[in-house]
């Protein structure tokens, strides 16, 4: 159908808070029909879905499909630290089949006419936001669409009245408007009536339609063996997007269908993944991800041949402790992974998570737990982790021991609507320190000697990850393979049970709908899983040492040594012999320089990691002559108490991404990431109260980190002296705050859009499978400049 290209022109009455008249005004030339797929979706993706993606969506608007466009918005905040009952779930393509169905569940249509316009305009709740972005393009004030007061309008009375207390908070929110060939596009597309078309719909390649033939295959195979081994792999697959070598650009999600090939996967839709299904048989399915790929939640897993016979390796040739047999879904079972797979040897499993450890470790980083300041305050901002060798540990070697220790290793994840009397219950407490008492108890019997080095996972090919980096930005956080950064103040080994009640813990059974008792006890559960990890560590360091390190972890809290001391910390002896008191620093480096295999290509990043003489010595340069006196420069930039961090962490910016142009035009990027100092990180609240800004540093590094970019930042590289003594000299003032605006991309910078494009596009280039949209929620809120 051929129409007239329509540009919707509306006036605003702010008296009486009427909504705007929509008309449509004819441009003097015809236009074809405005496809979803080929027209809409690239504008969608590269302004929408940055801020509408996931379950922090404002208005748990899901932007990134058209599923997820046609479903609408709701009032329901998935995200409410007080709700004292379960929330009815809304996963997209998971709680609801069609439209009509979300519609009942409170969803409502921004897309849609609010009222008869006859067919000749639209007045959907869309174009309203879009127009008044238009019409009003200034970015005035505060924007942090994760903590606004956002009134999520769903009919012509609220919208009037949001327009009317909000001009300038139409879409995109906080951001500048979209250029107007872009909203004339969307605006048609509204009016035509915001349909899909044919070309969006999802098509699976052949080449990929083969490997699925092969993997369900295996894990759809019906004797007990493979029944359980497919169980557990689905349970820490879940969240995977799974990809072929042989089908480029395709994502895929492991689910459970009441339907097996070829008919059409029809998602079982439990809550959790250990949930009872209902069904006496069901089917392992790989559904294709339609939605737009986005950074955080984008954790990939190859599955290849080479990983199929892995999986045989570890699950299908070993002799299992018992003889394979299915179990039963009651969650007294299913919820506990050490009675639900004690039938599996424990080496196939911990070898599992160790072969594929930075996804594992990244599932608890951008699962639905770590949204948000409440979710992260339990962990550091910048901590390294390693693993214990299966040699020598201890469910490995002793499986036995488990079985008597598995109800002081349960979890508070059996049920998602928790006693609210039992939110503050030591009864998780309790048991872990059961289970921890024992397990130093066995340990000791065990390693009489206490542990070598040789004790330290070191991997056992060139692409593992036995050491890892984690980043927490405040309110997200980020984990990359080896050791980034600065040497930070805590590390953690991490053993097989540890590991295996993380995941649980944190992903599998937490429900991001439950109540506050169910996350508040998961809150809680996970402060005893960090100190176990650091207690782990600990073992390594001198034993006299031990509580006083400690000590310096967890600063005004004098719980946290005292049950150190219960839990005999200091008993183990270890067979590490040292050569300084810098007994820390010393081990790391062991670690690093002369025990990994070197084919890992794990060193230390030089830019931040320094000694602690280095420290005392490193000043800025008085000039810049040298690519030495830049390198002095940024390392001198890393020492504690900065005044540009402070200036930083005070709007909100802790992950910065800077972009030097050289002077041959080509670009050098760097990830400014700030490490803020707590004095402890083990309280539910007052976490400011923790907080040391004197101590905090930051770390410049080569590699892109983390999903939510704070500030862009941009510098020629003749301005480079001259911006690096700006950060060295800054205090925080409004001239200060002048100054940087040449540099700092602000939210209503004219020009915004253009370096997200850039470095989104330079982002991908780098990281290829594993890029995604960055998200644009956590922006830095407060506007640089004001708005041309």
């Amino acid at each position: 159908m051929h129409i007239y290209r329509i540009v919707f022109l509306f006036a605003l009455f702010l008296s009486g808070c009427s909504l705007p008249q929509v008309a449509p005004v004819k441009v003097g030339q015809q236009q074809k029909d405005v496809s979803f797929s080929e027209d809409v979706k690239p504008i969608l993706d590269k302004r929408c879905v940055v801020c509408h993606s996931c379950y922090n969506s404002p208005c748990q608007a899901k932007l990134s499909s058209f599923a997820g466009i046609d479903r609408g918005g709701s009032k329901i905040e998935v995200y409410n630290a007080t709700r004292l009952s379960p929330q009815t779930p809304t996963r997209l393509f998971i709680d609801a089949k069609n439209t009509q169905e979300w519609h009942t569940k409170g969803f409502f249509s921004l897309t849609q006419n609010l009222e008869d316009t006859n067919g000749t305009s639209n007045d959907s709740i869309m174009l309203h936001l879009l127009h008044n972005k238009q019409t009003n393009p200034d970015v005035i004030g505060d924007y942090d669409p994760e903590h606004d007061t956002l009134m999520c309008p769903k009919d012509k009375e609220e919208l009037s009245k949001y327009l009317y207390e909000k001009p300038n908070h139409g879409m995109p929110y906080g951001f500048p408007a979209l250029k107007q060939r872009e909203y004339i596009t969307l605006a048609s597309w509204l009016f035509q009536g915001a349909k899909d078309d044919h070309n969006s719909a999802v098509q699976v390649s052949k080449n990929a339609q083969k490997e699925i033939e092969k993997w369900e295959k295996f894990l759809n195979a019906q004797d007990p063996k493979h029944q359980m081994s497919a169980r557990y792999l689905y349970e820490h697959l879940y969240l995977a997007h799974i990809y072929f070598s042989s089908a480029k650009g395709e994502f895929f999600e492991l689910v459970r269908s009441y339907t097996p090939a070829p008919q059409p996967t029809d998602i079982i839709p439990t809550l959790r993944p250990f949930d009872d299904p209902q069904v006496e048989k069901f089917y392992y399915r790989f559904r294709k991800i339609e939605s737009t790929i986005v950074h955080k939640t984008h954790m990939i897993m190859k599955f290849d041949d080479t990983v199929l016979a892995r999986y045989n390796e570890l699950f299908m040739e070993p002799e299992w402790r018992e003889k394979p047999h299915t179990i039963s879904y009651d969650t007294k079972i299913s919820a506990n992974p050490f009675i639900a797979y004690k039938q599996i040897p424990a080496s196939s499993r911990y070898q599992f998570l160790l072969d594929n450890s930075k996804f594992i470790v990244m599932t608890f980083i951008r699962g639905p737990v770590c949204r948000g300041q409440m979710a992260l305050n339990v962990i550091h901002d910048h901590f390294w982790v390693m693993f214990r060798d299966p040699k020598f540990d201890i469910a490995v070697i002793d499986p036995e021991f488990i079985d008597t220790q598995v109800q002081n290793l349960s979890l508070p994840i059996e049920n998602v609507d928790h006693d609210l009397l039992k939110t503050f219950s030591d009864e998780y407490r309790e048991r872990y320190e059961h289970y921890y008492q024992a397990k130093k108890e066995r340990t000791t019997q065990l390693f009489n000697g206490g542990y070598p080095i040789e004790s330290i996972y070191k991997g056992v090919k060139s692409s593992d990850s036995p050491i890892l980096t984690v980043y927490r930005h405040f309110d997200s956080a980020s984990v990359s393979r080896g050791v980034l950064g600065e040497e930070p103040r805590t590390m953690w080994v991490i053993d097989y049970a540890q590991f295996e009640r993380l995941y649980y813990a944190l992903v599998a059974g937490y429900d991001v709908f439950g109540n506050v008792s169910h996350q508040t006890n998961i809150r809680r559960y996970m402060d005893f899983l960090r100190m176990e990890g650091e207690a782990n560590f600990l073992e390594y360091m001198p034993q006299k040492k031990r509580l006083s390190i400690m000590e310096s972890w967890y600063i005004n809290d004098e719980s946290v040594v005292d049950d150190a001391k219960y839990v005999a910390i200091e008993k183990l002896n270890n067979k590490i012999v040292y050569k300084t008191d810098d007994y820390k620093h010393e081990f790391i480096e062991k670690i690093v320089n002369q025990y990994l295999p070197k084919d890992l290509n794990i060193t230390f990043d030089r830019m931040n990691y320094k000694t602690k003489a280095e420290m005392k010595t490193l000043t800025m340069p008085k000039d810049y002559k040298t690519a030495f006196d830049y390198i002095q420069a940024t390392r001198a930039l890393t020492l504690p108490g900065s005044g540009f961090v402070r200036f930083m962490t005070d709007r909100g910016a802790n992950n910065m991404l800077l972009r030097i142009e050289m002077e041959d035009g080509t670009f050098i990027t760097k990830n400014l990431v700030i490490n803020r100092w707590h004095d402890n990180v083990n309280s539910l609240f007052m976490e400011e109260s923790m907080l040391d800004p004197s101590k905090d540093t930051m770390d410049f590094l080569d590699s892109f980190i983390g999903s939510y970019p704070n500030v862009f930042i941009d510098v020629k590289f003749s301005q480079l002296p001259e911006f690096l003594n700006l950060m060295k000299n800054t205090t925080g003032t409004l001239k200060d705050l002048q100054k940087f605006q040449k540099y700092f991309i602000s939210r209503s910078d004219p020009r915004f859009w253009e370096y997200y494009d850039w470095f989104q596009k330079e982002f991908d280039r780098q990281n290829g499978v594993e890029a995604g949209l960055y998200d644009l929620n956590r922006y830095a809120r407060t506007p640089w400049q004001k708005s041309h």
